[in-house]
């Protein structure tokens, strides 16, 4: 979207109203393809797995009463996650997508909707083609529903007909859409379990950076995010969901899309002015390093000791 659509992102096209869905639409058969070409080539020989990492935020809906707000939240998922894992995991787009794009489409005097669609052959060849879901997460949003007018340039965003709020109590320790919502990644790691047969989870990125250069290297913020997050992560494993693995991102910090060098993830501060760019590790380093050497929270005596 970022890429095709609003051109913030390389290739920094601005194909508005299509060029996300054409981008995805390929993604989606290449991803199968891959996959094909893996399992009839090299898996009897390698015993290896081919997957996709799709990230994703939540959506709650802002009355939890209200119909047309727990459909709203629910679109803000399909539009995200469901946008690529529906047709992976159940061989076709949502119908809510194909509903919402079809009839904005029609109303704009296409002839066909700006969301593509699959073939019969299509369907049945992208269906089943993950051996695990990599997930993305990094924070919730509180959805409701809001009608965009008729719009000559309809647009992912103005498809969905919804809004996005923040509760102004959240933490929001990194850049401006990066709240520290915890327990909106247990609801997704259920919503996934529920919507795709349980499949085996991989988190393949989890953090969060910082607004301000922290040149004290004290990022007891990051630390709470961690502890909140992974908190929420094992409870998702006590409701059955099937994660089997965790990468908090980053190790460093690093190149982050248009926002350069600037927005820092990493557990490591790395000097970008110095040629040598040397590292420095963070507060949330020592943290990170006895959750990964007791495999979840330490004892915290044996902490002390």
């Amino acid at each position: 979207e970022k890429g095709y659509e609003t051109g913030e992102h390389a290739p920094g096209l601005k194909l508005g109203g299509c060029g996300a869905y054409k981008a995805a639409h390929h993604i989606i058969k290449t991803h199968a393809k891959v996959w094909h070409s893996y399992n009839n080539t090299w898996r009897s020989e390698q015993q290896g797995m081919v997957g996709i990492s799709l990230t994703s935020g939540w959506g709650e809906p802002v009355d939890p009463h209200s119909q047309t707000d727990r459909d709203a939240a629910d679109r803000y998922i399909q539009f995200h996650l469901g946008w690529f894992a529906n047709p992976i995991y159940r061989g076709d787009y949502p119908e809510v997508m194909k509903n919402y794009v079809g009839r904005k489409s029609a109303q704009q005097g296409l002839g066909t909707s700006r969301l593509p669609t699959f073939s019969v052959q299509e369907k049945t060849y992208i269906k089943g083609t993950s051996d695990f879901l990599g997930i993305g997460h990094f924070t919730t949003r509180y959805v409701l529903q809001k009608s965009f007018p008729f719009l000559q340039v309809s647009t992912y965003h103005t498809d969905r007909d919804l809004a996005e709020l923040v509760d102004p109590k959240w933490p929001a320790p990194g850049p401006k859409w990066l709240y520290s919502v915890p327990w909106g990644f247990r609801r997704l790691l259920n919503f996934i379990k529920t919507q795709y047969g349980n499949p085996l989870i991989y988190v393949t990125e989890n953090g969060v950076s910082e607004k301000v250069q922290c040149t004290q290297l004290c990022d007891e913020w990051r630390i709470e995010y961690l502890k909140g997050y992974i908190n929420e992560i094992l409870k998702a494993l006590n409701d059955g969901v099937n994660v089997r693995g965790y990468t908090a991102w980053s190790l460093l910090d690093k190149f982050e899309w248009n926002k350069g060098f600037s927005e820092r993830f990493g557990f490591y501060h790395v000097d970008f002015k110095n040629k040598n760019k040397p590292r420095y590790p963070k507060a949330s380093v020592d943290y990170y390093k006895k959750i990964i050497s007791a495999n979840g929270f330490p004892n915290s005596r044996e902490v002390m000791s």
